[in-house]
């Protein structure tokens, strides 16, 4: 049986998967919300938390983290166990799973349900995820500027790097004065929503490819794509019980920022 996080949606698609294509018995997995000391008492309650438990119910064996995957993958595909045997190999994706998993909570949001235990917060892992994002938003804006020639000027090739990056400190500096508590909390969902919305833009990348629309069209996608994230971010900050103030300075920002632009023109 698997213990999932009941609280988190990729949690609970994952490991539905894995019972839908039969890598799970029908009653293979169970919240860890849900589950009595009594299934395994010698399993490790805060850890199955943090990295999802596999307990052998006949033995009372337990894995956690990608050791648990790996595990149910090759009882399938026994194919896959030379490679997952591989301690290299194995370090490095228990790396990418904790960079995940330490951050799923601000990936995709879900309100909380007051459960006594919760995932640990590591600041390494958070600050990670903000470089990681900021890197990949910055890169995909800076391509993404060459199709608003003509309506946006085109700046600096660092120029969409330091404007992701100064969102982060803006934002982070107007939570701190009067949330400090849910700083780093509100900063992994807000560039979440800005990764997201760059992933978008990789549309208009794409078919500017095959398509050659002018900047006006791109211009208008860009738009739209904004305003998807302006609700995401309304969205996510009425989940944090945070009001309305950090999407007015999100919008503020952002507004300042492309009147400066036009007019640096």
């Amino acid at each position: 049986m698997i213990l999932f996080d009941a609280e988190c949606p990729m949690c609970r698609v994952y490991t539905g998967a894995f019972v839908k294509t039969g890598m799970l018995d029908a009653n293979g997995r169970s919240a860890y919300q849900e589950a009595h000391a009594g299934t395994c008492p010698v399993y490790d309650r805060q850890r199955a938390v943090n990295e999802i438990a596999l307990i052998n119910l006949e033995n009372g064996e337990v894995t956690y983290g990608v050791k648990s995957l790996f595990k149910i993958i090759a009882n399938t595909w026994p194919i896959f166990s030379t490679l997952f045997a591989l301690k290299p190999f194995v370090w490095l994706m228990s790396k990418a799973y904790a960079f995940i998993s330490y951050n799923r909570r601000v990936i995709i949001p879900a309100a909380e349900t007051g459960f006594e235990y919760q995932p640990t917060f590591k600041l390494h892992y958070r600050l990670l995820y903000l470089l990681f994002t900021w890197f990949c938003t910055g890169f995909i804006l800076t391509a993404y500027a060459h199709l608003l020639v003509g309506m946006v000027p085109l700046g600096n090739p660092y120029r969409e790097y330091l404007i992701c990056g100064g969102q982060i400190l803006f934002q982070g500096a107007a939570i701190c004065s009067f949330d400090r508590r849910n700083m780093w909390t509100y900063l992994g969902n807000m560039m979440t929503i800005s990764f997201a919305g760059s992933l978008l833009l990789l549309i208009g990348l794409m078919v500017s490819r095959f398509f050659q629309f002018g900047p006006l069209v791109y211009t208008m996608y860009f738009m739209a794509v904004a305003g998807l994230m302006l609700l995401e971010h309304m969205r996510r900050t009425k989940l944090l019980g945070l009001g309305w103030v950090l999407t007015i300075t999100w919008v503020t920002y952002r507004i300042v920022l492309l009147l400066l632009i036009l007019n640096l023109n």
